[in-house]
């Protein structure tokens, strides 16, 4: 091996070991200031990289109060693109598809994939109050096989363009719109704001 793909290598394990690091920070907050939005609607992701996209799904779920995020085999991600959003909004791991599933439907709720390809677009219909939606890796999909659960729901997103494919983190903004637009409170009645802190945290 030479030494720029030894020094790549490092910078890689670096930067795994500072995202973990920012993670465990996050959790430990999150367990002490987080709450429940005022939005029955949760979001489930599935397989997701640890990098960016997780934190950014984090930000646009706190800012429309989303009831929680599931993280489905994710052992950690980077919560700096979350920008303060990862204290707020609780969420729950698991290790598997399955475990996730069987806690989302004993609580009522119903499960919505966001796939390309379906037949029923979101905006066609009404959805549930109690939504789950489920967002999959962007190069892999979901992590388990449809057949297996039946009563999973699909939409997909319209999109009118050549390339059809959206960032999942840009998905879940339209997606949790469409809700919030359905259902969403008045926003006199969102989460106290709390006001930036400067510099370093004294807590």
């Amino acid at each position: 091996m030479n030494f720029f793909a030894r020094e790549t290598m490092r910078r890689r394990y670096n930067r795994k070991l500072d995202m973990q690091a920012r993670f465990v920070k996050a959790a430990r907050r999150n367990m002490v200031d987080a709450a429940p939005g005022i939005h029955s609607c949760i979001v489930v992701l599935d397989g997701l990289k640890p990098d960016f996209n997780i934190g950014k799904i984090f930000r646009t779920a706190e800012a429309f109060s989303i009831r929680e995020i599931h993280l489905v085999g994710v052992e950690y991600f980077d919560p700096e693109p979350a920008k303060g959003s990862v204290r707020w909004l609780p969420f729950f791991q698991y290790a598997d598809f399955a475990d996730c599933y069987r806690e989302i439907r004993a609580r009522g709720y119903t499960c919505i994939s966001l796939e390309p390809g379906q037949q029923t677009m979101l905006g066609e219909g009404k959805l549930p109050v109690k939504a789950a939606f489920v967002f999959g890796h962007e190069e892999f999909g979901l992590s388990f096989d449809r057949a297996d659960y039946p009563d999973i729901l699909s939409l997909s997103i319209a999109q009118w363009g050549h390339v059809q494919s959206l960032n999942v983190s840009i998905a879940a903004s339209i997606v949790l719109y469409e809700y919030v637009r359905q259902h969403g409170r008045s926003p006199q009645e969102g989460l106290k704001q709390h006001p930036v802190q400067i510099g370093r945290d004294r807590r």
